[in-house]
Formats: structure tokens, sequence, C-alpha cells
């Protein structure tokens, strides 16, 4: 199962991560794990093309399953408003996949 933990602070997405793998069908073949990735590398890409913040990401494991990013601190209080409406964006996507498939992922918030 995919773990989905979104930290808020002050109404913002400070930080996701993403871990383990969904397991809905076989290596390849994964339609949870793939909409989960798309899902989450194109908000990340988002923020790092429309918002030019450099996120700090950790995929750990050379298998995949995890990825966690992170907002810096100090980020002007307009780029970060930007940067978290793509953010609940993804949630709002993830949590589509979650409300049909939620036997393969879950989601936390924090």
């Amino acid at each position: 199962m995919i773990q989905v933990t979104i930290d808020w602070e002050h109404n913002h997405i400070k930080s996701f991560t993403l871990s383990g793998h969904a397991g809905s069908g076989p290596a390849g073949h994964d339609l949870v794990c793939a909409a989960v990735s798309a899902i989450s590398f194109g908000a990340v890409n988002a923020v790092f093309e429309l918002c030019e913040i450099d996120l700090i990401i950790d995929q750990a494991g050379d298998e995949g399953g995890y990825l966690q990013v992170d907002i810096p601190d100090h980020i002007k209080d307009d780029t970060l408003d930007n940067a978290s409406l793509l953010l609940k964006g993804m949630l709002v996507s993830l949590k589509t996949v979650e409300r049909d498939y939620g036997q393969y992922i879950s989601i936390h918030e924090n």
C-alpha cells in the first residue's frame, strides 16, 4: 500500500511523503502506482517550473517506493502561496485516487 503523509503549516502544505508500493498490478503495469507517480512528480515539476523553488527532495532506496518533498524555509509569502496551491491540487488528485482505489493508497494529514 502507498502511504501518503501531508504536513501542513499555517494553511500551507509544508511537505509530503510517499512511501510503499500499491501492489495493484504487476511491476510496470500497476495503474495506481502510475497515477500516484504522475500526480506527485507533475506537482513537483510544476512547483520547480512555475514557482522557481528548489525543493528539498529525498528519494531513498534503490527500488523506488519513497519520495519526500519539503518546501524550504524563508520563501516569500506570495511564492509560498503559489507553491502550496499547486500542492493542494496534487492532494485533490491523490484523494480522487484514494476514493476509487482505497485498498492501495492511504492519505494522512498532519
